[in-house]
């Protein structure tokens, strides 16, 4: 065995190691987000139905953490495979078919992401000058979200095409 295979594999082992830390820490702070999430509603019926006084931060603070918690998911969700996917049909296929399917799906939901992530943090640089009026923050942040997610959903679906390449299967971050 050669030393550029060793060094590849190696390599390709850190990066599974990295994108799963990354995914369990989006995890961790989508829980959290819920959290705080629960919290900024529960504090805006307590102070429009037992203090009637609305807090006006509340709602655009719900919003943004709805945003937040989502995109971070659904990165995760693309890590994890549970996301849409020609599943069904490619059990049917021969295993050399249904390879290069999957690596055609992964590397279309790869440029997805980037185009995503591009895109995203466009229209967050055409607004960072303008605010959100009852939190006081940049209208950028509604659009952050997103364009974090396209980058971790680029790099996820490039471990997975990495995966593919090596004959293994990437493990869900919940393990």
């Amino acid at each position: 065995m050669t030393a550029a295979p060793v060094f590849v594999e190696g390599a390709a082992s850190l990066y599974t190691r990295c994108c799963a830390a990354l995914a369990r820490l989006c995890l961790r702070l989508g829980v959290a987000g819920m959290c705080l999430l629960v919290v900024a509603v529960l504090y805006q019926v307590v102070g429009r139905y037992i203090f009637n006084n609305t807090p006006t931060w509340a709602e655009s603070g719900a919003v943004l953490l709805v945003l937040y918690v989502t995109m971070l998911g659904m990165a995760v969700g693309v890590r994890d495979a549970g996301h849409i996917g020609l599943e069904s049909l490619l059990v049917l296929a021969p295993a050399k078919v249904r390879v290069q399917m999957e690596r055609l799906i992964h590397l279309l939901v790869l440029v997805f992401g980037l185009v995503m992530a591009w895109n995203c943090g466009v229209l967050a640089a055409s607004v960072w000058d303008y605010r959100i009026p009852t939190l006081g923050i940049s209208e950028a942040f509604k659009y952050v979200p997103p364009a974090m997610a396209g980058v971790l959903v680029a790099l996820f679906s490039l471990e997975h095409l990495v995966a593919l390449a090596r004959g293994t299967e990437v493990e869900p971050s919940w393990h």
